[in-house]
């Protein structure tokens, strides 16, 4: 019993402790009853968060391809081109720009995809299979038998 109390108090006193850890009191409300948005710090200065400062260098812009091959439907799972966990009808691709900032070209851009089953010619679940290509060149494939841990590449340049 007295453990109970004990593991009691704790938790509560953990949620007290991460409920208070929020920024200050919010600003009231401006007569219309509705608060504005406030911009982003690396907006107000006329930059979207993804892009490089104009004249440091600039970024390097890569067109990437996410595939997946296979027929019917399964989930997909994707990011560095957007990011998104959907069902979708195979064969199925997607692409996109990734604009990689001067540290992102020195320590890699991570794009993958990783593809949930399918039926395989032999009846069984398999993987479905999977390819990313950067600026048209193929640099990441799964069969989805040998290598059933989707694609994924670092762009580096």
């Amino acid at each position: 019993m007295r453990r109970t109390i004990s593991a009691m108090t704790l938790c509560a006193a953990a949620a007290l402790l991460l409920t208070g850890c929020g920024s200050a009191d919010p600003k009231p409300a401006p007569e219309g009853g509705k608060q504005q948005p406030q911009p982003a710090a690396s907006q107000q200065q006329g930059q979207s968060p993804s892009s490089a400062p104009a004249g440091s260098g600039g970024g390097a812009r890569h067109e990437v391809t996410l595939e997946v091959g296979g027929t019917g439907k399964t989930a997909v799972m994707y990011s560095g081109i957007g990011s998104g966990f959907e069902q979708q009808t195979l064969p199925w691709s997607k692409s996109g720009t990734a604009e990689l900032t001067a540290a992102e070209q020195k320590v890699g851009y991570l794009v993958s995809v990783v593809p949930g089953t399918i039926t395989g010619s032999d009846g069984k679940l398999q993987q479905a299979p999977c390819t990313i290509k950067v600026d048209g060149k193929v640099v990441a494939e799964s069969d989805g038998v040998t290598n059933a841990k989707g694609c994924s590449y670092k762009i580096k340049h």
